[in-house]
C-alpha cells in the first residue's frame, strides 16, 4: 500500500510538471507567486542568514512553520531553493544561488 501511494504521488508531480510545461498561463500565475516580493525576501533572508532550521527561519520572518513549509517546498520543486534533512527530520532551507535571472516571453 505504500509503494501505490509512493507511485502515485510521483504520478501526480509528473502531471503536475506536464501541466506547468504545456500551460503558459499556468507558468505566469506561478512565476509570479513563487517570485512575490515577499518571496524573494524569504530567499533573500536565508541566503543571508543561513538558517539551520525551519524553526528558526520562521522565527526570524515571522511566518508561521506551516507557511514556510509549503512554500519552500514549491520554491525546491522549482529549483529554487534546497531542503536538507537534519537531526530528528528538521528542515533546513539553503538558497543555492547568488542570482536568478528569469528569461521569459512576454508576447
Amino acid at each position: 500500500m505504500a509503494l501505490a501511494l509512493a507511485e502515485l504521488g510521483r504520478i501526480e508531480k509528473t502531471l503536475h510538471s506536464l501541466n506547468y510545461i504545456d500551460d503558459e498561463n499556468r507558468r505566469r500565475v506561478i512565476l509570479r507567486q513563487l517570485l512575490s516580493n515577499r518571496n524573494r525576501a524569504l530567499l533573500a533572508q536565508i541566503a543571508v542568514t543561513h538558517p539551520s532550521s525551519l524553526h528558526e527561519l520562521a522565527t526570524t520572518t515571522g511566518r508561521t512553520p506551516g507557511n514556510l513549509s509549503r512554500t519552500l517546498k514549491t520554491m525546491e520543486r522549482y529549483g529554487l531553493v534546497r531542503l536538507h534533512k537534519g537531526e530528528r527530520g528538521k528542515l533546513r532551507p539553503e538558497v543555492p544561488y547568488r542570482d536568478v535571472q528569469l528569461d521569459m516571453t512576454l508576447s
